[in-house]
């Protein structure tokens, strides 16, 4: 058994803050425990990781997700009588959409299917007991597709994101650019979890082709609200 391996075929979009959408983040930005709080991060707080989509509408959700508003939370506001002059859940800032851009890249080099059968039962031999508290943590009883897309906790995935890293080849070279996995958010949707090189690599595992403003008519990110639920706040 060994980790399954994949190259992406098309180009893949990513959705970030301007100027520079594939920017890595900011070490100052990272908690206490050197991550950023993302589901692939290093749990050494080591190399940093960016995150892609292969399909453009992908990235907008993967991106808004965080901005709707859960049932409960909901209930609450309406007993409190509403959120207080902040932006309401279920509502993106009038600002979001002129903070970023999305832009397309080519990605190099292979990723790690840790979703396919053959990774599974290879991380869960290779990583054993280290997975025990984890899985235990994450209310699970073994390692499987349902999981690694549990949206928290993160320390499982990011103790397999960090198991992915360590991998090379015979010559010492890194074996996996990074992760690929299916979306929590649909099945049609490959993510990509790309890893910072450190030395003495130092090529970029992936080639920008395109940056572009994200202006408020784009089809993705009216679609992207539509599904979500979301309504975009008006300026003033």
């Amino acid at each position: 058994m060994t980790l399954a391996a994949v190259e992406p075929g098309v180009p893949v979009y990513r959705l970030g803050r301007r100027p520079d959408p594939w920017d890595w983040p900011d070490w100052r930005l990272a908690g206490p425990q050197g991550t950023f709080g993302n589901r692939w991060d290093d749990p050494q707080g080591q190399y940093r990781v960016l995150y892609a989509c292969s399909e453009r509408l992908g990235t907008f959700l993967e991106t808004l997700a965080r901005f709707r508003a859960s049932g409960v939370m909901t209930e609450e506001l309406k007993r409190i009588g509403g959120a207080g002059g902040a932006i309401p859940p279920g509502t993106v800032p009038p600002t979001w959409p002129g903070q970023r851009l999305v832009a397309k890249a080519i990605l190099h080099g292979a990723f790690a299917d840790v979703g396919a059968h053959e990774s599974l039962a290879h991380l869960q031999t290779a990583l054993g007991g280290e997975l025990t508290s984890d899985l235990e943590a994450a209310g699970v009883e073994e390692l499987d597709g349902a999981a690694i897309r549990l949206r928290v906790p993160r320390a499982l995935t990011q103790r397999i994101s960090r198991y992915v890293y360590e991998q090379s080849t015979p010559d010492g070279r890194p074996r996996f650019a990074g992760i690929a996995y299916r979306s929590r958010l649909g099945d049609d949707m490959t993510n990509w979890a790309i890893f910072e090189p450190t030395p003495p690599i130092v090529e970029m595992p992936f080639t920008v082709l395109e940056r572009a403003l994200i202006v408020a008519d784009d089809p993705d990110f009216r679609r992207a609200c539509e599904l979500l639920r979301l309504q975009v706040a008006q300026e003033g």
